[in-house]
């Protein structure tokens, strides 16, 4: 019996204008009671899910989890309690901003509870608008003053993928030994400490929960989601998944994120378990 359903958030369990479907809703209910733990696994960070929790009667519970930054953080909703983090060391985080300021990009820098941006285009603003979270602009040229501040990632942002990828190789004497890379929501390029990722994390839970990998589901559909995909005991796919996903699946979804994702995976694999 799967104990555990680890979830990306954004194109897996919420639509195109970041909301949560009623029959995805319903289905993670059902599941709960059955025992089975809803998840959260996303890049986001934990204070910007939120009103995700809120939505299907997970927040501030005790004993209910999220996984947050890529991996990077893992918290009991209760108090939102850390229970690790795993970020970037200030001086790399710099260098990667740094380096970051020499592209066409919006760069992220995440702290523990914040999201600071750099050169934010109208497109991204927008963005942050419809999933309703805050961020706070850069105003100078220099992130020195978040020196004393937990760093979870540094991201960065255009809806060109193909030029995301494009330099980095220019990047490798930043990122070998130090960072890792990886691609989300077909405009981000995802830079976390080397070794974090969703994957491990979901491990970790797992171990915390007394519960073995092969009993954990894990649902996405983008290159960030690999390492968690590749660790639970069933990976499941999202129907408007990127092709690296869907080949690297058990499963997947005929549904898209627009119809219901969880609902398609829980129904098949929870509901129905023999």
């Amino acid at each position: 019996m799967y104990k555990i359903i680890a979830s990306d958030l954004d194109e897996t369990l919420l639509d195109d204008h970041h909301q949560i479907c009623e029959a995805n809703k319903k289905a993670i209910h059902e599941a709960s009671k059955r025992g089975v733990k809803f998840v959260p696994c996303t890049g986001r960070g934990y204070m910007a899910i939120q009103a995700i929790l809120k939505d299907l009667d997970l927040d501030d519970k005790e004993n209910e989890y999220s996984i947050s930054f890529n991996g990077c953080a893992l918290t009991e909703n209760k108090n939102n309690r850390l229970i690790f983090f795993n970020g970037l060391d200030f001086d790399k985080a710099a260098e990667l901003f740094e380096f970051g300021k020499t592209k066409d990009v919006c760069i992220h820098v995440y702290t523990s509870t914040e999201v600071y941006v750099y050169n934010l285009n109208e497109d991204e603003r927008q963005r942050f608008y419809n999933q309703k979270n805050t961020f706070i602009e850069i105003e100078g040229e220099s992130i020195e003053f978040l020196r004393d501040e937990p760093i979870a990632k540094v991201l960065y942002q255009n809806v060109d993928v193909p030029y995301l990828k494009s330099f980095e190789e220019e990047m490798r004497s930043l990122t070998d030994d130090a960072v890792s890379v990886s691609y989300s929501s077909n405009r981000y390029m995802e830079l976390n400490r080397l070794g974090v990722n969703k994957g491990d994390t979901l491990r970790q839970l797992a171990k915390l929960l007394g519960c073995d990998i092969e009993q954990t589901i894990g649902v996405g559909d983008n290159y960030n989601d690999m390492p968690m995909l590749l660790a639970a005991g069933l990976s499941v796919a999202a129907g408007n998944s990127v092709p690296d996903v869907k080949e690297a699946c058990d499963y997947v979804c005929e549904n898209d994120n627009n119809q219901g994702v969880l609902a398609e995976l829980i129904e098949k694999f929870i509901l129905n378990e023999k």
